[in-house]
This record gives structure tokens, sequence and C-alpha cells, in this order.
């Protein structure tokens, strides 16, 4: 493995979300009130959604393996994390995404206000992510990262690849939770510095780790060995946000299924 692939580094726990919030800007928002309905929302969902926290801003779901976070295209792709959670919570909006294969947590904000403060701090790198999968192969290093550029496989969408000439730089730290010589795999968490499509698939792939039951990436005998992509959006962590004390900075995880 090339040092452009992989640099050392030294295995470390989520930091806190405090003391970061003054790089976001403030909300227009009444933490005492629910923000209203906006406009223009798809028909809600009367299937059930896993909500793990609500606040006055703030709605976070986890979100099971196979199902959508957003529609997509057609009448058989409008039911998905977003639809289901608006027949309960009809303020919420769309502020970033998970796979359809991947489960775990992701959170929606309640009014626009509080839409466009959220994805402030997603784009200012203020919120923390933490994944937890199951890859092929015995990794070698406690830690380290993969910092390969990433652009669309345009011929074949919705696939991904590494590009070292047009991609956008994308980083991943990685840190190994537990290595099974028996099964010859190695449980890792994942730690997305930044946030490219399918950018922890396509960067494990590269050093030769697919996840297990990768159905878009891996080759069919790593596909075969789990009955659904092993990736997991564990651990959650936004940043308090200026000027609405009652919505604190804000720490959830969800242990994944597998």
């Amino acid at each position: 493995m090339s040092d452009a692939v992989s640099r050392s580094a030294p295995p470390s726990s989520p930091p806190p979300p405090s003391g970061v919030a003054a790089s976001v800007p403030p909300a227009a928002l009444d933490p005492a009130q629910p923000a209203a309905p906006t406009a223009r929302l798809p028909a809600a969902s009367p299937l059930p959604i896993d909500v793990r926290h609500v606040d006055a801003g703030r709605i976070v779901v986890d979100k099971p393996a196979g199902l959508l976070a957003v529609p997509g295209r057609g009448e058989d792709k409008q039911d998905c994390a977003w639809t289901r959670l608006l027949a309960r919570c009809p303020d919420a909006l769309i502020v970033h995404r998970l796979d359809q294969a991947t489960s775990g947590l992701i959170v929606f904000a309640r009014g626009e206000a509080m839409q466009r403060a959220l994805s402030a701090a997603f784009a200012a790198r203020l919120v923390d992510k933490r994944y937890e999968a199951v890859v092929h192969g015995l990794i070698d290093r406690d830690a380290f990262e993969i910092d390969l550029p990433l652009i669309a496989d345009w011929p074949d969408r919705p696939r991904q690849k590494v590009d070292p000439e047009h991609g956008k730089p994308s980083l991943t730290r990685v840190r190994v939770l537990r290595r099974d010589p028996a099964a010859g795999t190695t449980r890792i968490e994942l730690e997305p510095v930044t946030g490219r499509t399918h950018q922890l698939r396509v960067h494990l792939l590269a050093i030769g780790h697919p996840i297990l039951g990768d159905a878009l990436y891996a080759p069919p005998d790593v596909v075969a060995r789990a009955p659904r992509l092993l990736l997991h959006a564990r651990d959650l962590r936004l940043p308090a946000l200026p000027g609405l004390p009652d919505l604190p900075a804000l720490a959830l995880h969800s242990p994944p299924g597998f």
C-alpha cells in the first residue's frame, strides 16, 4: 500500500462536540416551539421508524438496512426514512443521507432555519460521525488513514471510483476493533473526514478489504458472506448551536446489529 493510500495515525476516541459551536451560524428558531411544516413535502408513510431523539430542532432516527433515507425516483421508491418520519413529525427536513444498504443514525431538522444551521455544521465538519463495519481479510495495522480522491463512475452509475487526476479529495480514518483469524475478517471503526458518495465502501475496496455483503462493490464470494452490507452508522455527535441554549450538544450511540 503506497503512502498516498494510507498514512499511519494513532487510535483515537470521538472528540467531544463542545467548544466548536461558535463556527455554526445561529438559527432563527424558537427552541420552545417546533417549526411550522414547510410546503412541498411528500406524502407521509404510516410505516414505523425507530426515533431515537426528538427536541425542538432535531430528530434522530435509526434507519434499518434496505430502507431508503429519502425518496427516490418512481412510485416504488417513495417509502423511506423521511416519509415515515413525516407521519410523526411533519416539520422534519433532510440534512444528510445514508446509503440504502447502510443502517444507523441519521439526523433530520425541524424547519428550514434549523436545516440551514445543521447543514452548515456538517459543511464545517463540526458533526462527528463514526461507523462500524466488518471487512474481508485481516488488516495488519491498528490505525491508519485512506487518502484517495473519488469520482462518479459515469458509465457504471451509481458506482464511484478512485481517480487520482479528476477525483475530489476524500479522507477516511480507520481503527481496527477486532480481528477474527478463523473467519478471515476484521471489525473496524471508520471516521469519514469527507463525505463523498460511497466513500467508505470504495476506500475499503481500494485497499483490498471490501465490506462483507457489499453487493455493489465486493466480489461475489465476499457478498455471499453476509445477508446485508455490514456497515452501520454507530455514533453521531452534534454540536451546540449558538443562540439556542435549549438545544445543547447531543451525542447518540447505536450498536450495530451484526
